[in-house]
């Protein structure tokens, strides 16, 4: 009985091996090289894309950097980011109006669209039929990818005689270009970016969310504003994020309504201008003025840095209630 099993071993080994040599098994070797060989490549590939699309961030910030020296050299930055006083020719260049007008007319923008917009996508989302919503959607959609310079149109057509007539009911003598008139049109180009991302984080969520709080007695619009809302918390912060960079990055449109003033503004008719502005319409020309070249550059150095500011503090900001959740 042992003579039979050992006899029965050595057959299937010798087996084993006479399959492990046939070409069958060559050929599905070759196969996983050739796969392993595609995935590195592929791999390899978007990686190498990886670093050279995020490297253009750091090619920017060198280059604002190296270009904004000379004027750094004569004047301290303190000073230029908090001076006033505005007078190329005479050497001074103080960006505080440009900053406090940026500034403002943001967040005057999204204090108008963010509660419209969350509203909008919260009806979308929950109560608008499914006919409504696929009426109403591609015209958000459209509304996103209208150019700036047509907003900016409309602003001086409709806004702009709006806000003059509203500061004469308050007894403000206003020419219409003003900081509100800004942040309207603004409010109005974030709209559509806010909704759109808002109404698909709300519909992502999973129909057992709503069935269990509903099962619960609660109303639905208890059950929006307690659960939906918390869970969709992440991804409307994510939009608001969005939407904030499109309005402080915004140019032409603002450009058109603000009035382009250098200085503080003390309300919300007064006119103002900003950063952007500022870039758009001087660089150029006047560059015969000595170090105006490194004001701009400056200008637009500090722009970023607003910018990648506020979207890392947004970024930390969803990572900590990652971690909460």
């Amino acid at each position: 009985m042992s003579l039979k099993l050992a006899t029965l071993a050595d057959r299937v080994e010798l087996k084993t091996r006479t399959e492990d040599r046939s070409p069958g098994t060559v050929h599905g070797t070759g196969v996983k090289k050739r796969r392993f060989l595609k995935d590195t490549l592929s791999a390899g590939s978007m990686y190498t894309l990886l670093v050279v699309v995020n490297s253009i961030f750091f090619l920017l910030l060198v280059g604002l950097v190296v270009k904004a020296m000379p004027i750094l050299k004569r004047s301290s930055l303190f000073a230029l980011l908090f001076s006033s006083s505005w007078h190329p020719s005479n050497g001074m260049f103080g960006f505080f109006p440009f900053i406090v007008g940026t500034l403002e007319v943001t967040a005057c923008a999204m204090i108008i669209a963010i509660p419209l917009a969350l509203l909008s996508a919260i009806y979308l989302a929950e109560y608008a039929g499914k006919t409504l919503r696929r009426v109403i959607c591609p015209f958000i959609d459209i509304l996103a990818g209208i150019p700036s310079v047509i907003f900016g149109l409309c602003g001086v057509v409709a806004v702009v005689p709006f806000v003059r007539a509203l500061a004469g009911l308050f007894g403000v003598k206003a020419s219409g270009y003003s900081l509100l008139a800004g942040g309207i049109v603004l409010a109005i180009m974030v709209f559509p970016v806010i909704v759109s991302i808002s109404t698909e984080v709300l519909r992502s969520i999973p129909a057992d969310a709503r069935e269990i709080t509903l099962s619960l007695g609660t109303t639905k619009w208890e059950m929006v504003k307690f659960v939906l809302l918390k869970i969709a918390r992440r991804g409307i912060i994510a939009s608001i994020v969005l939407g904030f960079a499109r309005a402080f990055g915004e140019t032409m449109a603002v450009l058109m309504v603000i009035g382009n003033m250098v200085k503080v503004p003390r309300s919300l008719f007064d006119s103002a201008y900003t950063l952007p502005a500022l870039i758009a319409n001087n660089y150029g020309e006047m560059m015969s003025i000595p170090l105006y070249d490194s004001a701009l550059m400056l200008a637009a150095l500090v722009l970023l840095f607003i910018v990648t500011g506020f979207n890392l503090s947004a970024h930390l900001a969803l990572l900590h209630m990652g971690r909460r959740g």
